[in-house]
């Protein structure tokens, strides 16, 4: 028995024109014909097609299927295990996204959304990194210090907003003075300039402890999104992420103590240097 490519489009719940584009390809072509010349689909075809819709259901492209149904011997259980953590990975990074989508809506909900021109006002040309709120979210989740954070910030107004940028903004402005005049971060002054940032972390979002702090400096030198937040990135200097992280660690031995690790010095000299 045979049917027509109507036919098949019909039950299989496929468009006619996405199965001329199997033909066309080379995944899936009717193998028999009408006395007409009309191309027919066998029983052969159809469970082809099912084993293609089967691949597609799962985001396998079209030319990773034909790998697969080329070689009757080719292990797709290979192929399906990968598939299978991949759409794992997935749907936790969608889960996140959801998350960061319902902190959105908090935000809009207590009446603290703004205006471009607000957003301007406040933010100036700090940019908020949505794939790095996820990926924090993603690392950071768990943790105590993180869901304080965030829940603070969901209920800061506006005017909390314009104060605590506008004392970011001050900071900063120390924080680039010291590092243009070449302090070394072991300097008392850009040590202080660290405690500052710690404490405007608590006063803000949450209790920020020197270790809790060093763990955020490293973010700031290993992901350019999270150093964003910090100095937008038309302020930034080559090494001026290293240098802070030198200055935050120091200040978290000062505090406990301890001496400065001198080899934070040859740290912020490498990173100069693969600028």
């Amino acid at each position: 028995m045979s049917w027509s490519v109507g036919q098949v489009s019909g039950f299989a719940g496929v468009t006619v024109r996405t199965l001329h584009h199997y033909d066309r390809s080379g995944l899936l072509s009717p193998s028999d014909r009408s006395p007409a010349g009309y191309r027919l689909y066998s029983a052969a075809d159809l469970a082809r097609l099912q084993q293609v819709l089967f691949y597609r259901e799962l985001g396998f492209p079209l030319d990773e299927i034909a790998t697969i149904l080329a070689d009757p011997q080719a292990n797709a259980l290979d192929h399906l295990l990968a598939r299978r953590r991949a759409l794992t990975e997935q749907i936790a990074r969608l889960q996140k996204l959801v998350e960061v989508a319902e902190r959105a809506i908090e935000v809009r909900n207590l009446g603290i959304d703004l205006t471009p021109e607000e957003r301007f006002e406040v933010f100036g040309d700090v940019v908020f990194d949505l794939s790095y709120a996820t990926d924090a979210h993603l690392k950071w989740g768990d943790r105590e210090g993180h869901q304080e954070s965030l829940a603070r910030a969901v209920a800061h107004s506006k005017e909390d907003w314009r104060q605590l940028m506008a004392e970011a903004g001050v900071w900063r402005a120390k924080l680039l003075v010291a590092f243009d005049r070449g302090l070394s971060w072991e300097n008392e002054k850009v040590l202080d300039l660290a405690e500052e940032h710690r404490q405007h972390i608590t006063r803000w979002f949450t209790p920020c402890p020197p270790e809790m702090h060093c763990r955020i400096a490293d973010d700031y030198e290993a992901d350019a999104r999270a150093f964003a937040l910090v100095v937008p990135a038309a302020e930034q200097r080559p090494g001026l992420a290293a240098y802070l992280r030198a200055a935050i660690g120091a200040n978290a031995a000062r505090r406990a103590g301890e001496t400065a690790d001198p080899s934070q010095a040859q740290h912020v000299n490498d990173a100069k240097e693969d600028q």
